[in-house]
């Protein structure tokens, strides 16, 4: 009984030592398990590529990469994209991106936008680093990046040949100024709202080619599938006409231009493409009346008929002996 006893108190003690042992020293029996835990291990399932960010001239090719990841942690792991030129082989734009601590068995989304020009194509590589080793590589291919459309696609909206994509009506004239009511009409084609939109409005007098007027016309936000109507008023010396340049900024890009023409000139019309002039043209200019004889042109032997039409040299002379001889016959009679 005695023996039972004491190896219970024994126990008791071992116990108790324990205990104090592992709250006197954090992390004595924590650091025991961590020894036991596996190392994280993190690895590329796939890639998916959209675009993103699309304006007139870049798009941003969105990259998600999805990551899977089994076992410990991970730590100082970094996922960079890279966008080489499919043509020339050089490497475009790179942007990489760090992740924090992963735990767990899971799989992990990692999203890298890389801004390209809109033109040609491009390969897409993805690298994965952890602890500054790399650990997997994905490329893909992507083409036809030009065709993307912007998230807001102005273009001018052109109803025809009876009806200019750029129209003017005549606001005001004070002495030898005319003011010109310049408009155009714009369509949003795109999925969002235009962003950094403008138009030039260049006016041009149609002989010189010279500049009369030049205004910018700020276009707000254009709604999906909204047409809106940009004008502005603009001051030109009267009785000339004009081309009417309408260009389409997106982005600090051209991306659209338009042409009509403004008619001030009542003795000459002009079109966009066509130019048709009065040239004061008479027929009365070119007609003769019967007394009068061309100077040239003009058969010598009729000339030099004495102005006699229809005889020639010889007739004259033998008229001119037949005359004498008659006159002689009267005289011997």
């Amino acid at each position: 009984m005695d023996r039972e006893r004491l190896l219970a108190v024994g126990i008791a003690v071992v116990v108790l030592a324990s205990a104090v042992t592992a709250v006197v020293i954090p992390g004595v029996v924590a650091d025991a398990d961590r020894d036991d835990v596996h190392p994280g291990r993190v690895d590329v399932e796939e890639t998916t590529i959209a675009a993103n960010g699309t304006s007139s001239g870049t798009v941003d090719l969105s990259t998600t990469a999805y990551l899977s990841h089994r076992g410990g942690d991970s730590e100082n792991v970094t996922v960079t994209v890279r966008a080489v030129g499919l043509e020339s082989g050089l490497v475009k734009a790179t942007r990489s991106t760090a992740i924090d601590t992963i735990t767990g068995d899971r799989e992990v989304p990692v999203t890298v936008d890389v801004p390209v020009a809109r033109d040609g194509g491009y390969r897409i590589e993805t690298v994965l680093r952890a602890d500054s080793q790399r650990v997997a590589t994905v490329s893909k291919s992507v083409r036809g990046v030009g065709s993307v459309q912007s998230g807001g696609h102005m273009t001018f909206h052109r109803f025809g040949a009876d009806l200019p994509a750029v129209q003017y009506s005549v606001a005001s004239v004070d002495g030898d100024t005319t003011a010109l009511d310049v408009s155009t009409y714009l369509t949003n084609h795109g999925a969002a709202p235009s962003e950094d939109v403008s138009v030039e409005l260049v006016v041009r007098q149609a002989d010189s080619n010279v500049v009369a007027a030049r205004t910018t016309i700020p276009v707000d936000d254009v709604a999906p599938g909204a047409t809106v109507t940009p004008n502005a008023t603009v001051d030109v010396p009267s009785a000339y006409n004009y081309y009417l340049d309408a260009v389409l900024r997106q982005d600090g890009v051209i991306v659209g231009t338009a042409r009509s023409a403004a008619n001030l000139d009542p003795q000459e019309r002009i079109e966009a493409n066509t130019t048709v002039r009065d040239t004061g043209l008479q027929v009365e200019d070119f007609e003769t009346t019967d007394n009068t004889q061309p100077d040239s042109g003009t058969d010598p032997e009729q000339s030099a008929g004495g102005g006699i039409p229809g005889f020639g040299p010889a007739v004259a002379l033998i008229a001119v002996v037949a005359t004498t001889i008659a006159a002689a016959r009267r005289q011997s009679a």
